[in-house]
């Protein structure tokens, strides 16, 4: 749809705050991306709440040769209207890196963002898959953490872990969720964005497992993202996890769902909800 229409549809519903995802973001620079820049420039003339936007926020050489840093290309995005910026691919690559080492250069996209405008600004969006397997310990020499999977595989299997993926879920690594969580945290990101790619779209709820195990691991605020698709999928996220934000997008685009609905069904359960 039309994103700054949306966008200023779910402010007057009572979002508390919008994301802003192009998913197709790693073909190109960003700054080549003006369609974005102009998005965000609009949305930000009548929303008054925290804008996030994701999508390209790395080290790139545009189509004339001029290389530009992670911190330009986030400098860009704030200066259209941008509160936070989301790191999803070029996160993995500096966590894989760091933990390699065991060393910060200062260099990675989520160490330039984070040093000169805080942790605040800095959101990472950890887009993992189940990895099925027979029991816990079939993983344990990796480190990968291992939980009970929400549904079995096709064989049956009823414990997965959650491998890291890039490129907008096309490439797997070597890397599991909660490993990368912990890295990203200790290189200065202030939040952590969880879309499990088995739940997206599903409309089944947030992938709850997934969700505590990366917040038994760290202390800054995880948003539970993909598989929302009824207003007691938020308040069962809230119950059943110490999660600290929620995010769809599907069931509000289409209108299955209101945010006001959302947030009455979470109000009715005794939990915390904004205006």
């Amino acid at each position: 749809g039309k994103p700054v229409t949306l966008a200023q549809r779910y402010y007057d519903e009572g979002a508390d705050e919008i994301v802003f995802l192009n998913i197709t973001s790693f073909r190109q620079g960003v700054l080549d991306d003006a369609p974005m820049l102009k998005v965000l420039e609009k949305a930000s003339e009548n929303i008054f709440v925290p804008l996030t936007v994701g999508g390209g926020i790395r080290d790139y050489t545009d189509s004339d040769g001029r290389t530009w840093s992670a911190l330009e290309v986030a400098a860009r995005y704030f200066r259209a209207g941008a509160d936070k910026v989301s790191i999803g691919s070029d996160a993995v690559y500096a966590a894989e890196k760091f933990r390699e080492s065991g060393h910060k250069t200062g260099d990675t996209s989520i160490e330039q963002i984070f040093h000169v405008y805080g942790r605040q600004a800095v959101v990472v969006s950890i887009d993992p898959q189940r990895v099925y397997v027979d029991k816990p310990e079939d993983v344990a020499t990796a480190g990968y953490t291992v939980v009970k999977a929400p549904v079995p595989d096709a064989d049956g299997k009823q414990y997965c872990w959650y491998q890291a993926t890039v490129k907008g879920g096309r490439e797997a690594r070597d890397i599991d969720a909660v490993q990368l969580a912990r890295a990203c945290e200790e290189l200065g990101a202030g939040e952590l964005m969880i879309n499990c790619i088995n739940a997206d779209g599903q409309g089944n709820g947030f992938e709850l497992g997934l969700i505590r195990s990366v917040m038994d691991a760290v202390a800054i605020p995880v948003i539970a993202s993909s598989g929302a698709g009824a207003p007691e999928h938020f308040t069962t996220a809230f119950n059943e996890t110490p999660v600290q934000a929620a995010l769809a997008a599907g069931m509000f685009h289409r209108k299955e769902v209101t945010i006001a609905e959302v947030k009455g069904h979470m109000a009715s359960a005794g939990v915390p909800v904004r205006g």
